[in-house]
């Protein structure tokens, strides 16, 4: 079978295969834009490396399956406020984080 034929099944079959309860994790380098009432927090370049839940992962997976690129950015900064700056919802509450430039993201299952 010819690697154009194989690939598309091992993709689909790793998605299939990744834990609706784990998630996924997604490393991001880009500008951050913050909004929140009394925030002191300009935006700058970070590049961040966490877990996001697996409702995003839903999101993403199925925005990358209708050929997505720019499309993802949203719900990647969506998913990343949700893990990584609120801490699930544990700290800096009402904070919201845009990516306003991006130079890379991949995702790992």
């Amino acid at each position: 079978m010819a690697e154009s034929e194989w690939q598309p099944q091992v993709r689909l079959q790793a998605r299939t295969q990744a834990s609706p309860s784990r998630g996924m994790t997604v490393e991001v380098t880009a500008s951050f834009g913050f909004t929140r009432t009394g925030s002191s927090d300009d935006g700058r370049e970070r590049q961040i490396t966490t877990d996001i839940s697996p409702t995003c992962m839903k999101q993403i997976l199925d925005l990358q399956e209708a050929g997505a690129t720019e499309d993802l950015h949203p719900i990647v900064a969506e998913a990343i406020t949700e893990s990584y700056f609120t801490e699930w919802g544990t700290r800096a509450d009402g904070l919201r984080a845009d990516f306003t430039s991006v130079s890379k993201i991949s995702f790992r299952l």
